[in-house]
């Protein structure tokens, strides 16, 4: 493939070259462009095609893309239908292929492909004063040539690219004709006339920034650039206002504009707020405008701005994926996206070539197996040539949350060797803007890159028009945001914080401890005293590598303490069949939901039974690898077999199973679990290895609000002991616990032994 790209190359700047000197428009000496390519760039790459072979290759795509569109011809339609509809997708082709021309034309100095972008603009600022806004009013902040003025944003920074690289080529007269009829009034209209949409912090504001601020940069507009900067003056605005997702319009501390969104959502760490799905959709209009302010105004430093965050973002985001690359579908997040998109292949790009060049990053541009077509994607590129990329191995790690980093986070425990990977990944981080489920203490649980225990993501079929229009289902406000769709504890029925938006906002986990010294027995545990008032809940998830046992095993241990009493609920959302129980259940000759509203009317009860044990196990088949829990109960426990799917006439959610743990009736209580995978089945030899658990029970030896004490259980009648110290997280405490008329002395939060 690289040969052949190589020749395809070699031709088309041969070609180029043998033009008549008149036929070719002379870019020495232009200002433009400046943004992402500069006339040093474009020489630097010149000088570079034919030898660079993951560049080539991008190249050569791009060429083949874009003269399909070319002979396809002009077509921009009066805008009609939601996302998904053949009116959004042509815009969307639109602007990439724009982008991609511009860029073409600077490299190969082929004027086809300027005149596609000229006549692309034309077009656009024909049909732009020739109706008010999108036909389709279902946003807060209704679009023009989308239903919403994000796409809209997309369009501008995309098209802003393309701009910049035709702008000193076309007539001065059709430069301002265009700055005056589309591009001005387009930037007015995504700012002025949308306050609400470009003075929030939240990604949406994001894209319409940048996009101001783009074109801003390509016609040398220093009030766009400011604007796009700082935001406008808010002016006499209800700071309580709400957007279509259900998060606050107004940031509550009175920030906006594009460092603003810079400082609030991203911790000190690099985590965004939102979770890791938006951030990899903001991580483009974040590092493009970065490089092009680096480009066209490098004394803003912006790639220095709040200690290199943007760098950092983007090594924040990578360790967010699992085995295959994907990002955990934490709050609204859709799974399998990964890095592989077009966004992350900028971001890696970007933070190789303006960070420290690590090359870590460059084993993931391998892996992506395109780059960008700049002056980054060409580092990149002659770099991996050179061999020079490092394994991205990722680690177990903090991810703090919060401007500041104090607003808990995301604590993910990993086990790596050459056969087996492992990620649990402990959720306590802050609401997380209008994409924030109620999921306070949550959990998932990866094995080679599979879902063992799941997070249920966000609830919408992006880009399918059938759903929807391509965006979000009410299923998502009904079910996927709610406490039940997760690994964590529901009282009473009743989703975290009351399912209010607005208290959520005021409200976080606190991070209790998370230590990773020790390979063999990595603990990562929070508080969370807000969700419901009067209880205090504290979970502790410590992943343990033991000899005796093949693979690592999750010891859960939930702690609540609280002033009355109450029904608790401690779902585990697991995929596959179901093996074997310790517990006996009966099966309704027909269906009923668990409850009627928070998630739970969507939840039918399809069987149910009571622990009449003091441990419980529960052992499935996914993948061809089997997983057992092996829960401590009291006796009147009730255990639930549920699956979603009630009240869902359109068929919107996925029919996932769950196993539910209730205690009713109970004041202060805990719930330990031990998880664990353990064995295969070979549907071939149809042979079974290793189908039985480890352990025989979980033992709650005793609990309250200082101390809480765990027996796990060997099959082979080894006994291991798990004693956390709950008030006090100070790793040199000297602690002393009587466990069984002897007294366990220790030093820090917990011993195991």
């Amino acid at each position: 493939m690289y040969k052949i790209a190589k020749i395809f190359i070699i031709f088309l700047l041969f070609s180029a070259c043998s033009k008549e000197a008149s036929d070719i428009t002379n870019l020495e000496n232009k200002k433009h462009p400046n943004l992402i390519l500069t006339s040093q760039g474009v020489s630097e790459i010149k000088s570079q095609l034919g030898a660079i072979p993951i560049f080539d290759e991008t190249l050569a795509l791009a060429i083949k893309e874009v003269d399909a569109a070319i002979d396809k011809g002009i077509d921009v339609p009066i805008p009609k239908d939601m996302a998904g509809g053949y009116t959004h997708t042509q815009h969307k082709l639109n602007y990439a292929n724009m982008q991609k021309a511009g860029v073409l034309f600077q490299l190969l100095e082929d004027e086809k492909y300027a005149i596609f972008v000229r006549d692309m603009l034309l077009a656009y600022a024909k049909i732009f004063p020739t109706f008010d806004t999108h036909p389709e009013p279902r946003s807060y902040a209704t679009g023009k040539f989308f239903w919403q003025c994000l796409n809209d944003s997309n369009w501008l920074v995309y098209t802003s690219q393309a701009y910049d690289c035709i702008y000193d080529w076309l007539p001065k007269e059709q430069t301002e004709y265009l700055n005056k009829n589309l591009f001005r009034p387009y930037a007015d209209f995504l700012s002025v006339k949308n306050p609400k949409y470009f003075n929030r912090v939240h990604n949406h504001s994001t894209w319409g920034n940048v996009a101001v601020g783009m074109i801003g940069l390509v016609m040398d507009d220093e009030e766009l650039i400011n604007r796009s900067l700082y935001g406008l003056d808010k002016g006499d605005v209800d700071l309580n206002e709400k957007d279509n997702d259900g998060g606050f319009i107004y940031d509550k501390e009175g920030k906006a504009g594009f460092l603003a969104n810079v400082d609030s959502p991203f911790s000190p760490d690099g985590f965004y707020t939102e979770g890791p799905y938006y951030q990899r959709y903001a991580m483009y209009p974040f590092l493009i405008f970065a490089e092009a302010l680096e480009n066209k105004k490098p004394d803003l430093k912006i790639f220095e701005y709040k200690d290199g965050v943007l760098i950092k973002a983007v090594d924040a985001l990578l360790n967010l994926t699992d085995a295959n690359g994907e990002f955990f579908p934490l709050n609204d997040g859709q799974k399998g996206m990964s890095y592989y998109t077009s966004s992350l292949v900028s971001a890696v790009d970007i933070a190789y070539y303006y960070g420290s060049q690590d090359a870590r990053l460059l084993s993931v541009a391998k892996k992506q197996g395109t780059v960008q077509l700049d002056a980054t994607g060409l580092k990149v590129a002659q770099d991996l040539k050179a061999n020079k990329e490092q394994p991205f191995v990722k680690e177990s790690m903090i991810l703090s949350d919060g401007s500041k980093g104090d607003e808990g986070g995301i604590g993910i425990l990993r086990y790596n060797n050459e056969e087996e990977t492992m990620a649990l990944v402990y959720k306590y981080a802050a609401q997380g803007l209008s994409h924030g489920h109620y999921d306070k203490l949550s959990f998932s649980f990866y094995e080679n890159g599979d879902e063992v225990l799941q997070d249920y993501g966000l609830s919408r079929f992006v880009n399918v028009e059938q759903k929807n229009g391509g965006g979000y289902l009410k299923e998502n406000k009904t079910y996927a945001k709610h406490t039940i769709a997760h690994n964590t504890v529901v009282q009473n029925g009743v989703s975290h914080y009351k399912y209010d938006f607005e208290t959520g906002s005021q409200n976080h986990p606190e991070q209790y401890i998370f230590d990773v010294s020790n390979v063999n027995f990595q603990i990562s545990s929070a508080k969370e005293n807000n969700a419901y008032p009067g209880t205090e809940m504290h979970r502790t998830l410590i992943m343990v590598k033991d000899d005796a046992i093949e693979k690592p095993f999750i010891v859960d241990v939930f702690n609540l303490q609280s002033n009355k009493k109450n029904q608790y609920d401690l779902p585990f959302h697991y995929f596959g069949q179901i093996i074997a129980t310790s517990f006996d259940y009966t099966v309704p000759k027909s269906l009923s939901t668990l409850g009627d509203k928070f998630g739970y009317n969507h939840i039918w009860k399809e069987g149910n039974g009571t622990a009449d044990s003091e441990s419980i196990q529960f052992t499935w088949l996914d993948n061809r690898r089997f997983y057992t829990l092996t829960s401590a109960t009291d006796k009147k426990d009730e255990i639930i077999l549920a699956r979603v799917g009630a009240n869902d006439p359109k068929f919107n959610l996925r029919k996932d199973p769950s196993i539910i743990i209730r205690k009713n009736n109970t004041q202060s209580t805990t719930f330990a679990s031990v998880i664990e995978s353990h064995g295969t089945y070979n549907p071939v030899k149809e042979v079974a290895a290793s189908a039985y658990s480890n352990f025989s029970k979980v033992e709650v030896i005793s609990s309250d609000e200082s101390y809480t004490a765990v027996k796990l259980v060997f099959k082979d009648g080894n006994e291991k002991v798990l004693i956390l110290a709950n008030k006090d997280n100070n790793k040199n405490t000297e602690h002393t616990y009587k466990l069984e008329n002897k007294n366990v002395r220790w030093t820090g939060v917990y011993y195991y032994k």
